[in-house]
């Protein structure tokens, strides 16, 4: 049946959303693993109601289904070729938390973090917490029988399971707890099958490879939901799950552990675990390296190559530091420190927070990758385990860091495996760590599932006899294999349906460089493993999703497109890739934000370079992209154009001419520019040259003039370019990638004889240094005084940190909310500007995410809406909450939002450090 059948067979029968449009299904084509599957449609159901017609129409039609939470499986087993259902828009609900008896009744497509944010006032919470809880579902974890480092404490999920309500291949629903009778035949499955089941499965508690049918035996209660769990959707769709939850520890410490390396820290688990610790987790002292290049300092860690963090709860911070101290007497470590103040406990954590990001890549910089990601072994073997796992990374040459859950012995790696150009080398190598892993009585997978990536090796580690108890227990819920076909019983090639295979690199165009990815935007889209942090909640990236909760506006959603296009499916000019890319607001965050460091910003203005090359422009991108040629006329009669566009008809008129829309207003001209005011002062002083962006000199002048007042009173003389010149933002984040060179050209030549006498370029508006640092060098690559610019470029908020010797007025008593720009957050950072704003005795509110206009984003005709809705994630929430408060914005889109939806006057650095 073709798709556009499919589509309306199912629109008129269900009350969920069927889309079976190129652009949705190449955003479902893939999780965060290797493999690259389009489905046929994709489905957010809203009711079991709407599942069940979609699984009678999937077995008529000889179709498979496949179930997906956040997408975020490293195995590849929430893809599948025929209709995809998505759980996390709808059926997301969280029906009960019942604190007497500690349990929670939850849909499938409920994010863990909300679950945690809800049992936390009760003094409880659910125990497994792996690292993507602020994103991953509940239906996924249980798909999977997710785990994180406080399983050691609080078991898997599979242990947290009461009962389960699901509808099997069938269309059956059944409830599942510990009643064999629930599903017909498994009750005497159960019986013929007894030796197998205890021999061989369920040996030690990381065996997370296969079906999990060891809870069947009688002497584990009959526990059929617990078997169900870990069955990565080859059984059931899940409707409603009943999980135990836990009590919240009334006090932990942290206690770092250094040995000489990490297979030595592994020899001493038995005695970490006598101590009964909450978590304990292992890294590398090569992890901790690529952490410190990427981030900069890192706390003080104890002396070592390999280190265990272990976490220990107690009554009370005084019993929980006396268990520390035991532990400490109790092991064979090199040093020790034990941490009780909670944020330097935070800040050693972060390590291994961003140490699991960082792990993306080698620390040689090439791309690493899932495949072999979370073995485990009996934690007993676990040093000699590393010793010859290490081996075998040499021999296979590959390499990749090491981090992992050590206490329950599953070691997480990601490992440059040659999947694009030698996928028989990559074939070969997993075989051989089945080998290995298996020869130490170990499993597969530790907690991810085995999915695409290792079903096909579950033949390495069970026998045939094993296999067929698996494909057994499949067929009493699913005798038609309509759920996930390919996963677990029959399994597809693990080499089958790679993203990476056969890809080329893309002939550069003439747009960005692209040195981190030597200078392929192939391999830059490509970076995009999909972990779907920018579906996450609490952080800057990506604020279009966290408005829409669409995988379409997520950065993930758009780098699938864009794969799909560098793979030759699809064209640039493709509706899809124009659809995908409509809502990013260009702010850069995921270029800080993502673990993988996508940069959609750099892809969106190089995918609309490419598009629109030598043909005809939307005219936004004429009046906003070029905005700065335009306002360097307007500034010369200010008065004029401040009285044309204050007349309705006329602005509206205007407006809609420019592409602009019609909801916003025109921002007012400075009666005079700073460029016509100032003159070149000779004198002795050093100097700094002080760049001044279009936006600054033509709308808040008074914000140079603050600024040169503050650079001055430091004993520094201050110039600007001789002539007036531009950074090209806007014809960047427009994709004019011409013209935002011959503008980038202009500010090296104006700039660079400065540069190399030692001076410092010090920049305003954040995005505009942000394009100077870091846009600079990868569109001019082939200058070398661009590198040399960009390493001089400095916000003045950095500038004025790094003199000690000067003092920040008392503010002592000052409520501000801080805006910080996206740029500057992903580019340049804030932390000199908080330093500055601590050391005046502020008290700082500082908002996370995007005020939502973004440049030319927020006033393109039709986006006001969208904007306004990011806004109401961060900016809006905090200026209503506080309505005395000063609000700080360096950015001229962050100020210009404020007063237009909040009407609050926003002020730059330089202006509230005097008082203007």
């Amino acid at each position: 049946m073709g798709e556009g059948r499919m589509v309306s067979a199912l629109v008129g029968r269900i009350d969920g959303v069927v889309d079976g449009s190129m652009r949705r299904r190449v955003e479902y084509s893939g999780d965060a693993s290797n493999y690259r599957v389009l489905p046929e449609a994709v489905i957010f159901p809203r009711s079991a109601a709407d599942i069940g017609v979609v699984l009678e129409f999937a077995r008529a039609e000889g179709i498979s289904v496949t179930a997906r939470g956040a997408g975020t499986s490293v195995a590849g087993n929430a893809i599948g070729s025929g209709l995809v259902l998505d759980f996390s828009r709808y059926m997301d609900g969280i029906a009960e938390i019942d604190v007497a008896r500690r349990v929670a009744r939850v849909q499938p497509g409920v994010v863990l973090s909300r679950l945690q944010a809800a049992a936390r006032p009760h003094g409880l919470r659910f125990g497994p917490d792996p690292s993507t809880q602020n994103r991953c579902t509940l239906g996924g974890m249980i798909g999977n029988n997710a785990c994180g480092p406080r399983a050691v404490a609080w078991g898997r999920t599979s242990d947290t399971v009461r009962e389960l309500r699901i509808l099997d291949g069938t269309g059956t629903q059944r409830i599942l707890a510990n009643d064999l009778s629930a599903v017909a035949g498994l009750a005497e499955f159960t019986r013929a099958n007894l030796a197998t089941l205890r021999t061989d499965l369920g040996r030690f508690d990381r065996q997370a490879s296969g079906y999990g049918l060891e809870h069947l035996l009688p002497e584990r209660n009959s526990a059929v939901a617990k078997s169900f769990v870990g069955s990565e959707g080859t059984c059931g769709v899940l409707l409603e799950a009943t999980v135990d939850l836990v009590e919240l520890p009334r006090a932990t410490v942290l206690a770092v552990l250094g040995y000489p390396d990490i297979a030595a820290a592994a020899d001493d688990i038995a005695a970490v675990m006598a101590c009964a610790p909450l978590a304990v987790e292992g890294i590398d002292a090569r992890l901790v390296d690529v952490v410190r290049a990427h981030r900069g300092a890192v706390p003080e860690l104890p002396r070592g190559d390999g280190w265990l963090f272990v976490e220990l709860a107690g009554v009370s911070a005084a019993h929980a530091t006396a268990k520390a101290a035991r532990l400490r007497r109790s092991v064979a470590a090199l040093d020790t420190r034990i941490i009780t103040d909670s944020a330097a406990a935070a800040a050693l954590w972060r390590i291994r927070a961003d140490g699991a990001g960082l792990a993306g890549r080698t620390p040689d910089g090439r791309a690493a990758w899932p495949g072999w990601e979370d073995a485990a072994v009996p934690p007993e073997r676990l040093g000699d385990y590393l010793r010859d796992f290490a081996d075998l990374t040499r021999q296979h040459g590959v390499d990749g860091l090491l981090y992992g859950h050590m206490g329950d012995g599953c070691i997480h790696v990601r490992l440059d495996l040659p999947i694009a150009d030698a996928p028989r080398r990559f074939r070969a190598f997993l075989f051989d760590a089945a080998e290995l892993v298996v020869g130490y009585g170990g499993s597969l997978s530790g907690e991810h599932g085995d999915g695409r990536a290792r079903s096909e090796l579950l033949s390495v580690m069970y026998s045939p006899a094993v296999l067929e108890v698996f494909a057994g227990y499949k067929a009493l819920f699913d005798p038609d294999n309509v759920l996930n076909p390919g996963v677990l019983v029959d399994p597809r090639p693990l080499d089958a349906d790679l993203r990476l295979a056969g890809l080329r690199k893309i002939p550069s165009a003439g747009g960005f460089a692209f040195p981190e990815d030597r200078g392929d935007i192939g391999a830059a889209v490509h970076r995009c493993v999909g972990v779907g942090k920018c579906r996450a909640a609490g952080d800057f990236m990506c604020p279009s999703y966290l408005a829409t909760a669409d995988e379409k506006d997520s950065t993930r959603g758009r780098a699938r497109v864009l794969q799909e296009v560098v793979r030759g499916a699809l064209p640039w000019s493709d509706p899809a890739v124009a659809e995908s890319l409509d809502l990013c607001l260009s702010c850069k965050a995921c270029r800080s934000d993502c673990p993988a460091g996508v940069d959609m910003a750099t892809y969106k203005s190089e995918a609309l370079y490419r598009r629109y090359r030598r043909r005809p422009r939307p005219l936004d991108h004429y009046s906003l992209g070029q905005l700065p040629r335009w306002l360097a006329l307007a500034t010369r009669i200010p008065k004029t154009v401040n009285a044309l566009a204050a007349i309705p008809w006329l602005r509206k008129l205007g407006l809609r001419a420019a592409g602009i829309d019609g909801h916003r207003d025109v921002p007012r001209l400075a009666p005079r520019g700073f460029r016509r005011s100032r003159r070149q002062a000779p004198g002795d002083e050093p100097e700094v040259m002080l760049w001044i962006d279009t936006f600054t000199d033509a709308f808040d002048p008074g914000i140079a003039s603050a600024a040169v007042e503050l650079i001055e009173g430091l004993g520094y003389r201050v110039r600007i370019p001789e002539r007036r010149v531009c950074c090209g933002l806007t014809w960047i984040s427009t994709g004019q990638l011409a013209g935002a060179r011959k503008r980038l050209r202009a500010t090296v030549e104006a700039l660079s004889e400065h540069v190399a006498a030692g001076g410092l370029v010090i920049g305003l508006e954040p995005s505009c240094a942000a394009v100077l640092r870091s846009d600079l060098p990868e569109l001019l690559p082939d200058d070398p005084r661009a590198a040399a610019v960009a390493a001089s470029v400095r916000t003045l908020a950095e500038f004025l940190a790094a003199h000690p010797e000067w003092t920040p007025p008392d503010r002592t008593g000052d409520a501000v909310v801080v805006q910080p720009h996206c740029h500057q957050h992903a580019i340049l950072g804030c932390a000199a500007d908080r330093q500055i704003l601590e050391r005046a005795g502020a008290t700082v509110t500082e908002i996370t995410g995007c005020c939502g206009l973004a440049g030319n984003f927020g006033m393109r005709r039709g986006k006001y809406g969208i904007s306004a809705a990011v806004a109401e994630n961060g900016l809006l929430p905090a200026l209503r909450a506080d309505p005395q408060a000063v609000l700080l914005a360096d950015g001229f889109s962050c100020r210009t939002q404020a007063a237009e939806l909040a009407g609050r006057r926003g002020r730059h650095l330089a202006q509230y450090l005097l008082g203007r």
